[in-house]
């Protein structure tokens, strides 16, 4: 039977019979070491789908350390191939010597595995580009900012465009890895060619962002994968692995429970946003403002009981209260919980402490009992009359005084934006981390609003500074007398009158 030129052309591209369903299918059966979780799970369904799909785009964001780059950059070009050896993949990093790692890695892998059944062309085998032997396919690895010209790509594969958050915050920077888009990696891209774009988000304006907010027409898929569950159910907000609020995800290097609560920790609440959650805050928040007045010395005194006695109290210039936001009651919700202790001095709020966790009913009640107990000069305690808040002042206004239900009025954002000129005017003071590490949750939480994943510390801040400083009963505006400043400056800090 004869088979014309344009008959057998076509056959040398046709993908050849599927060995394995999916990258991750490919790494257990090639590599002893894999191991899957249900992210790579997610992340090898999502690559199946970019790959049969003609000019597909895909972000994917996960944690760092936990698989995302060796599936994406190093497995998935591999199986690829094994789909069709005649695929011509470009792979880009920050940087070239990464991208040679890389390279290297895919083409060490081929060669050291005879059950991939591909080999590299003898004559075409450099580390940062090599053909498959008889065919056009092969892998050709760049750093960020090198020339493509006359290298077609039929897929593209970015991973981690940008090396650490010195790069990220460097507007320099993120331009250069735009430019190198637009003007020389988009315009290498064949018909149909999937773009797959892997990374650990550092910065709001990074490639990810960039692409999500100026490339709207390409029509790129997002695949976040946050480290720990952190979404709103009762806002239609669910986990893309079905996890229960606060739960973790299964960890490809082993981690604990305790070690992922080291990390968050040790991290800080920015790192943790960004790069563990997928959710890297702007330089500045549309509402709040990027910088808030701080205070480093403490204003109350630790009688060294876990009681803290804070001067001046019960003169008119002075105030110390509580500010309360609960979680919805009998529902499992992933709302925080959040008590603050505030003191205003004449026209300016301090905050002093504050707890974010989440709480069910009854450790609800403990802590604010825990609250009252440790700031006992803070006489009223306001707690929002909604969600679990009736039925917490119901269970404690036989043990606490001064619980007062607060009916909010209006939307979140209208509140927030009705103190926003304080936090500008700097009226509001928040501690140093030093003093209370838990208000960069608070400072995070007010960048993204009104679109962070949670505002709970934005509606007892708003709950009580309204109180504070917008409620003219309050002596609103009034200077503080000089020997209260005496009285805080012979403690040793430095505070000046208005």
């Amino acid at each position: 039977m004869t088979v014309d030129m344009w008959e057998a052309a076509a056959r040398m591209f046709e993908p050849v019979k599927a060995k394995w369903a999916t990258p991750g299918e490919m790494a257990r059966a090639t590599n002893p070491k894999t191991v899957q979780t249900p992210a790579l799970d997610l992340i090898d369904k999502a690559l199946v789908e970019a790959f049969n799909t003609p000019d597909s785009r895909l972000i994917v964001c996960m944690a760092p350390q936990e698989g995302k780059s060796v599936r994406v950059a190093n497995d998935f070009p591999i199986w690829a191939l094994t789909q069709n050896p005649d695929l011509r993949i470009v792979t880009a990093s920050y940087a070239q010597n990464l991208a040679n790692r890389n390279g290297r890695a895919i083409r060490n892998r081929i060669t050291s595995t005879p059950e991939i059944d591909l080999r590299i062309a003898n004559d075409n085998g450099a580390v940062h580009e090599w053909t498959l032997e008889g065919h056009q396919g092969g892998v050709l690895s760049v750093g960020i900012g090198a020339g493509v010209t006359g290298r077609p790509a039929d897929m593209m594969i970015i991973d981690d465009p940008i090396k650490d958050r010195k790069e990220a915050d460097s507007e320099t920077y993120r331009d250069n890895v735009w430019d190198w888009w637009t003007d020389a990696a988009s315009a290498r891209l064949a018909p149909g060619a999937p773009v797959i774009v892997i990374l650990t988000r550092w910065h709001q304006d990074d490639l990810a962002g960039r692409l999500m907010e100026r490339d709207k027409e390409a029509g790129w898929k997002i695949l976040n994968i946050p480290a720990q569950a952190d979404h709103r159910p009762e806002k239609g907000e669910t986990d893309p692995l079905g996890r229960k609020p606060g739960e973790f995800m299964v960890s490809a290097r082993g981690r604990t429970l305790k070690q992922w609560l080291m990390r968050k920790a040790t991290a800080g609440a920015r790192t943790w946003a960004s790069l563990y959650q997928g959710r890297p805050s702007p330089e500045s928040g549309g509402v709040f403002p990027a910088e808030w007045a701080r205070y480093s010395q403490p204003l109350w005194i630790d009688q060294g009981n876990g009681v803290m006695h804070v001067p001046g109290i019960g003169r008119d210039d002075h105030e110390l209260i509580q500010s309360w936001d609960l979680a919805f009651k009998d529902t499992k919700s992933s709302d925080y919980v959040v008590g603050q202790v505030w003191l205003r001095i004449g026209v300016n709020a301090y905050l002093l402490d504050m707890v974010r966790a989440r709480l069910n009913f009854t450790a609800t009640c403990n802590a604010i009992e825990a609250m009252s107990k440790k700031w006992p000069q803070s006489l009223a305690k306001l707690v929002e009359d909604k969600a679990n808040g009736p039925a917490v002042i119901n269970a404690l206004q036989q043990r606490i005084f001064g619980l007062i239900p607060i009916e909010p009025e209006g939307s979140k954002y209208a509140r927030a934006s009705a103190i926003s000129p304080l936090a500008e005017s700097r009226n509001i003071v928040l501690p140093d981390p030093e003093l209370l590490p838990n208000v960069e949750e608070l400072v995070e939480e007010a960048k993204n609003f009104p679109n962070s994943a949670h505002d709970d510390t934005i509606d007892a801040l708003s709950q009580a500074i309204n109180r504070l400083l917008l409620m003219p009963l309050l002596n609103q505006g009034r200077l503080i007398e000089p020997d209260v400043y005496d009285e805080y400056n012979a403690q040793g800090w430095s505070i000046s009158p208005v």
